[in-house]
């Protein structure tokens, strides 16, 4: 082995390992000496392209994989990388044929068979991405992120009985995992306190970054809940919504000046003037805010033989920054709605459902179930305008608690703090009664409360509503198999229930804060809002 030779592993070495510390610098500069060195290794432009995802500079990160390609065509690895930032960028296509050559070339090397499941996932093929998950884990069987992924997987797909198996497997190689045992409270219902004894262990022992502080606060939670301890499940909720809160940055100014912006733009006038749009049948978009019973109605639509669920589809505000200059890492803001109200809205339609083919499948119908696409009511109007829209109410402090006591990935960050949730209800509330005065007769109101307390005559509204003929077996969503990338992906095998309503008046005192806010909006009534 030459000197550059032993230079140049070593300043890989050194390079993957900070990187794996979290330390950019010392990556980057490890990068730009071996390429220094040697300008065409594969596996240092790899390295930057791993460095530059960390930086979040997805232009570099693109170009980098793109060079290892060019110069190693079997780097499977590489190929799978392009397939997610192509995926998340929304060029479905070109996320296709970089996940063929990176399963093509995947050979026997676990990481990238992980990393293939986490691109199918994100396009929702789950079948998929759990073949690539469960080959990941046969190759390395003690790999606890790979367990997790898999895990994960199966309650998406309703599997919760081996998913609970393979956690336990994992805390067996890895006790002290925050993932896994949050994964564990919320696949199963706790029917004692054993695993919170064990999870507060762990959550006391100190030295813990706050989002793993969070991941065990919120199981303990969960479990709490399940035994109906009801002040200490609080607590618990508390303790990592507060954690979870200082790990985010959450503009609500700027969020704000969103919502106005959009009131100022979308009016009847623009929709009028916008031009003609996609005139394809087929879309139905479910919109709400989450955990508010969206999967549920989700279900029950896609429970209809001529409807297939397509899952919570980015491809919408994926499409804006394709067809507009918005480059913003910001899913949604005030510039990414100006880009869009300028856009074709024929082209725009046409991407969007040019984009979303793989996941509708050949059914007549699809539904887009993205909570958020209440923010594009009025682009999806001037883009689809035969799509049909079902926006799911529920009481507002039922509503804001559930999503205050949930851990999300990383979206809806306005929900751990109590006021801060509030507030962002409070502007969501007062949008959509917006989009009622000026869209109301382009889209349905459908009541949670109603709907689990009676659930067949507002199944058939729904589905009058779509125009489609109505089938027994939209009554049983709860048999469907299809896989669930929600929060409520353990909820959705059981049959409509009303355990949830009302839940938040077991935590009133506690929720004092929330419940002042709320209280005084005319258009945020406290209690349950029931529709005809």
């Amino acid at each position: 082995m030459t000197v550059s030779e032993q230079k140049l592993r070593e300043l890989l070495r050194t390079g993957f390992q900070a990187l794996t510390q979290g330390d950019i610098d010392t990556a980057s500069q490890c990068c730009k000496q071996a390429l220094a060195i040697q300008p065409d290794l594969p596996q240092a432009h790899f390295l930057v392209g791993l460095t530059a995802l960390q930086a979040q500079d997805r232009k570099t990160a693109f170009q980098a994989f793109g060079s290892v390609t060019t110069l190693d065509p079997s780097h499977g690895a590489a190929w799978a990388q392009l397939a997610r930032l192509f995926m998340n960028e929304g060029q479905v296509v070109r996320a296709d044929a970089a996940l063929t050559e990176a399963v093509k070339t995947s050979s026997n090397d676990p990481m990238v068979h992980d990393l293939i499941g986490t691109v199918y996932s994100l396009i929702g093929e789950f079948d998929a991405a759990g073949q690539s998950f469960e080959t990941a884990v046969s190759q390395q069987p003690k790999h606890p992120p790979f367990l997790l992924n898999l895990a994960n997987n199966l309650v998406y797909r309703g599997n919760t009985d081996k998913a609970v198996t393979i956690i336990e497997d994992l805390l067996s190689i890895q006790p002290n995992s925050p993932q896994a045992h949050w994964v564990l409270a919320n696949t199963r219902r706790a029917r004692d306190d054993a695993h919170i004894a064990t999870m507060r262990q762990f959550l006391n022992t100190g030295h813990l970054s706050p989002r793993a502080r969070a991941f065990y606060a919120y199981a303990i939670g969960k479990e709490l809940e399940d035994l109906e301890e009801w002040e200490e499940a609080f607590d618990a909720f508390e303790i990592g919504a507060r954690d979870r809160r200082s790990t985010v940055e959450f503009d609500e100014a700027a969020e704000i000046q969103m919502f106005e912006d959009l009131q100022r733009t979308f009016t009847t006038d623009w929709l009028a003037q916008a031009g003609p749009g996609c005139e394809v049948p087929g879309a139905i978009f479910v919109v709400g805010q989450p955990r508010t019973g969206t999967t549920l109605i989700e279900r029950i639509i896609s429970s209809h033989s001529q409807v297939k669920s397509a899952g919570e589809l980015q491809q919408l505000s994926l499409a804006v920054r394709r067809l507009s200059d918005y480059r913003d890492p910001k899913r949604f803001s005030s510039a990414f709605f100006a880009s869009a109200a300028a856009l074709d809205p024929t082209k725009l339609g046409q991407l969007y459902l040019d984009t979303t083919r793989k996941q509708r499948g050949d059914a007549d119908w699809f539904v887009d179930k993205l909570p958020q696409n209440y923010l594009m009511i009025p682009l999806i109007l001037a883009a689809l305008p035969n799509a049909k829209i079902v926006h799911i109410q529920r009481d507002p402090m039922d509503a804001c608690f559930a999503s205050y006591k949930q851990l999300f990935a990383d979206a809806y960050l306005h929900s751990y703090d109590q006021q801060e949730m509030a507030r962002h209800h409070a502007r969501y509330l007062h949008l959509m009664g917006v989009w009622r005065k000026r869209f109301g007769d382009r889209f349905i109101d459908i009541s949670y409360e109603d709907t689990v307390q009676d659930l067949e005559p507002n199944a058939r509204r729904l589905i009058e509503f779509l125009g489609l003929e109505w089938q027994p077996a939209c009554l049983a969503f709860h048999e469907q198999s299809g896989a669930v990338s929600t929060a409520s992906a353990v909820q959705v095998r059981e049959p409509a229930h009303s355990r949830s309503v009302g839940r938040w008046r077991r935590y009133a005192r506690q929720l004092a804060p929330m419940a002042a806010i709320l209280r005084d909006l005319n258009d945020a009534p406290i209690e349950p809002r029931h529709t005809d």
